[in-house]
């Protein structure tokens, strides 16, 4: 039975009785593009839930088979159970955890700072759940403080994996080096059902790894034509910079006809280009920003690096207004982006399409990072790097030296956890842990002295 379209689908939970005879829905705590949030209590022991409900049926895929890879990682959201009907869309039942990183730096800033202890403390457990992530060739695509969750006593987890991507093949599950998974999997060879333990609900789900993967492909080649035409795009073609080809942008060169987040039905291509159109700006790393197309667990970790960054100042390292915009500044910080500072990115996609006039002082990051130790400023220079084969990995942050010095990382008990979610103290159904103040990018009144020549292929913007 093919689905409603996408239009008329019903973005509700409450009538969906696969769901309400097991959970209580209590209320909707978020609502972003393609998902509702809502807050529930499972019948049969009373455990307080977050229950997902996504509207596009790649995220959805995407998200549970991320989160399936990563079963028992540490500072990992856990996936408790799962719902999908054909008609329907899918709800992930999630633990529930109270109150994220954004929430973290709000409150940091209205008492003046946070403690050196405490940002060691978050930072490790971000660089667990990254460096689990990347064990497991899950790259996460949209690492930002509003999508890092924390629990009442103090549990950082990594969330929000639609835009996850797997990276190397498709295995359902893969073997992990550090978890020792074997544990808590056990496998019926006859029927290759996969069956994964989950000890917050004190039993399994099984899950047929072949039907699974077919199902994955039947969805996918069944409404890829009802959703490119939703989109008008291709995932490995979509560059978030604008491409500013003339089909693209009619009249206005400074408008980019993409979202900051993949856009629903935009599939990525078989041959393993993904789109430059992910994450959200502030924390996209530069390449992407040029269109790139070919990418891995190097994306993430600058993301990683903003993240910090803003633990350090309380403050976005580069706001950005557009993604022209959010060149620029990255460009006046760094300085500039070219063969000898990146090498290999002269053949992004957009690369000769968008040019600066060159830096001769960079301001360095040292600039936005005023009142931080020379230990913190080094750790910072690791993660932001333009060369993405030079930004350091999760795991070998985790030992750095940064974190053996004092003051040592507070225990999580010493934790100031907010009471909630950025955005919801004032009982806020926006968006899910979203940045909602970025705008989009066609704010040409951020601009002064821009040229913009029509070369036949493209526009050349030069900024003066």
């Amino acid at each position: 039975m093919a689905a409603p379209p996408l239009s008329s689908r019903s973005w509700t939970i409450y009538g969906r009785s696969d769901i309400t005879d097991h959970y209580e829905i209590l209320d909707r705590i978020g609502s972003g593009a393609y998902s509702d949030v809502y807050r529930g209590r499972r019948h049969s022991d009373g455990l307080i839930v977050a229950l997902k409900e996504i509207h596009d049926y790649q995220s959805a895929f995407r998200e549970i088979e991320a989160l399936q890879i990563l079963i028992h990682a540490p500072n990992v959201v856990d996936l408790i159970d799962y719902f999908w009907q054909e008609d329907d869309d899918a709800v992930l039942v999630l633990e529930y955890l109270h109150a994220d990183l954004a929430a973290v730096i709000r409150d940091g800033k209205k008492a003046g700072g946070l403690l050196v202890g405490e940002v060691k403390q978050w930072m490790l457990q971000i660089l667990a759940g990254v460096d689990a992530c990347h064990r497991n060739l899950v790259v996460h695509r949209d690492l930002k403080p509003s999508n890092l969750l924390i629990s009442a006593d103090g549990v950082l987890k990594l969330a929000d994996f639609g835009q996850a991507r797997i990276l190397q093949g498709t295995k359902f599950m893969n073997e992990v080096d550090n978890f020792a998974l074997s544990e808590h999997v056990s496998e019926d060879k006859e029927a290759n059902v996969v069956e994964l333990s989950n000890p917050s609900q004190g039993g399994a789900m099984s899950i047929n790894e072949l039907e699974y993967l077919d199902e994955v492909q039947d969805v996918k080649a069944k409404y890829s034509d009802e959703m490119d035409k939703e989109t008008n795009t291709q995932d490995g073609d979509a560059s978030c910079v604008a491409t500013c080809s003339t089909d693209d942008i009619e009249d206005d060169p400074y408008k980019s006809p993409y979202p900051y987040e993949l856009p629903e039905g935009v599939e990525e291509g078989e041959s393993g280009a993904m789109t430059s159109c992910v994450g959200t700006r502030w924390f996209r790393a530069p390449e992407l920003l040029y269109g790139s197309t070919d990418y891995g667990h190097e994306a993430d970790l600058w993301s990683l690096g903003c993240i910090f960054a803003e633990l350090f100042s309380l403050e976005p390292l580069f706001p950005g207004t557009s993604d022209i915009d959010q060149i620029g500044r990255i460009i006046g910080v760094m300085g500039d982006f070219n063969e000898e500072t990146s090498p290999g990115c002269s053949i992004l996609p957009d690369y000769g399409k968008i040019f600066f006039n060159k830096v001769e002082s960079p301001v360095g990051l040292e600039s936005c990072l005023q009142g931080r130790s020379a230990s913190e400023v080094a750790l910072l220079k690791k993660l932001i790097h333009y060369d993405p084969a030079r930004r350091a990995p999760a795991a070998e942050l985790l030992g750095d030296a940064y974190f053996k010095e004092e003051p040592a990382p507070l225990p999580l008990n010493e934790l100031k956890v907010p009471e909630s979610r950025d955005g919801q103290d004032e009982k806020s159904s926006g968006e899910w842990g979203g940045y909602s103040n970025i705008r989009s990018d066609s704010d040409s009144d951020d601009f002064g002295g821009v040229n913009v020549t029509d070369t036949g292929k493209g526009f050349c913007i030069r900024f003066s």
